[in-house]
């Protein structure tokens, strides 16, 4: 709220108001504090009768307590006219903290302040007339009742603050134990009953299939991405993780896609809910292959769009090996030739056809397709016939062309 004028400040009407008129009027507002206390409270709980009534150490309404105190540091102050009123800390700061610890905002309270204002500028004035205050005072005391009251909206909007800061600290620990117990690789015992408590906690219903994401922070004090409360999002790893409920439902894709702008990464497949840790595998793969730049880079990629790369360029050492084996008749012919035998051989093996459309795969004249084609009969000879042979050799020049080794 903007700040109002100091209403009491010296030279004001107030200040003018002589002495003895003034600590009458403090007097008797004292006098009537508890009882105004009362009425505030009355007319707050019927218009709001939903509010809880919470007790303090002695058994009275809290409420009642920080009322009262706040008119009689008040009048205290009308007394003495140093300064600004002094906001009466702790109990207006745990009124906020209880209107966030219980997921209600700060509009309801803050119109419950200005009804104290209202009800006690009501007794104000009327205690004004009997001491004969004159009217320019009066309205002075209006403004200090309304810069009063912005001093405890204050207060509780900073407990409020921290009730919600403290229940989103609470949650995202909550969050992180479900997450680790549903990406664990082996669970000890059935972990359903875990799982099941551990999710009511954070409000997360349990879905029948997951699919597990690894991101790449675009800067290291990334702002964490918005992926909505459906999302579990973990921001403590190195490369953060997530895990998407029902993936296939309906706009899924486009809602990461519109949360996730900036962002690097890679989702897994859908699974269900209890193989999430092999969601999660197949995403850091991902994620591997995208660091080598064997991935397109830059985008957060969905692994089911990528089966042949994740397949073939995974396991790493079993196609080497399997490559030294199956081409092994390359090994002498010099490297940009055997580069050209072995593209000609995969256009051949995808296209099943002959010289015409191996040619216009590759870009090349018909008749250089034929006199390789022959020089690949030569060096294979008769297992170039074998279907299982023919699969091994699509399966490693696919894992070559997919690393850019041939065109």
């Amino acid at each position: 709220m903007s700040a109002r004028p100091a209403a009491l400040n010296a030279r004001s009407a107030w200040h003018d108001v002589p002495r003895l008129q003034v600590r009458r009027f403090a007097a008797i507002a004292m006098s009537e504090a508890p009882a105004l206390a009362e009425e505030i409270l009355r007319e707050i709980r019927r218009e709001y009768p939903h509010l809880p009534v919470v007790l303090d150490d002695s058994g009275e309404p809290m409420a009642l307590v920080g009322i009262r105190r706040a008119i009689e540091v008040f009048v205290q102050h009308l007394e003495t006219a140093e300064g600004r009123p002094t906001v009466p800390p702790g109990v207006f700061q745990e009124f906020g903290r209880g209107e966030g610890l219980n997921g209600r905002s700060l509009d309801s309270l803050q119109a419950i302040y200005r009804m104290g204002v209202r009800l006690a500028w009501r007794r104000f004035a009327e205690i004004g007339q009997r001491v004969e205050i004159p009217p320019p005072a009066m309205y002075e005391l209006v403004d200090a009742g309304y810069e009063y009251l912005d001093g405890l909206v204050d207060q509780s909007v900073r407990g409020y603050a921290e009730a919600a800061a403290r229940q989103a600290g609470e949650r995202l620990r909550l969050q992180r134990r479900l997450m680790e117990l549903l990406l664990a690789e082996r669970h000890r015992g059935d972990p359903a009953d875990a799982l099941t408590e551990r999710a009511a906690r954070i409000g997360w219903p349990l879905p029948k299939k997951v699919a597990v994401g690894v991101l790449l922070r675009p800067a290291r004090e990334a702002v964490p991405p918005a992926v909505g409360q459906g999302v579990l999002l973990d921001m403590d790893y190195e490369q953060p993780r997530m895990v998407v409920p029902e993936p296939d439902a309906a706009g899924r894709h486009e809602l990461l896609h519109r949360a996730l702008p900036g962002w690097a990464g890679a989702i897994g497949p859908p699974v269900p809910l209890a193989d999430a840790a092999k969601s999660l595998r197949w995403a850091e793969a991902a994620v591997r292959l995208m660091e080598r730049d064997l991935l397109p880079a830059g985008e957060v990629l969905h692994c089911t769009e990528h089966t042949e790369a994740l397949v073939l360029l995974q396991p790493e050492e079993l196609i080497d090996d399997l490559a030294l084996r199956c081409l092994a008749p390359l090994r002498h012919c010099g490297p940009t030739h055997g580069r050209r035998l072995a593209e000609t051989l995969l256009a051949w093996l995808e296209t099943r056809g002959g010289a015409p459309e191996v040619a216009a795969r590759l870009g090349v004249h018909p008749q250089t397709v034929r006199y390789r084609l022959r020089q690949i009969r030569e060096l294979w000879g008769d297992e170039i016939d074998d279907p299982d042979r023919r699969f091994e050799l699509e399966l490693v020049l696919r894992a070559r062309r997919l690393r850019g080794e041939l065109a």
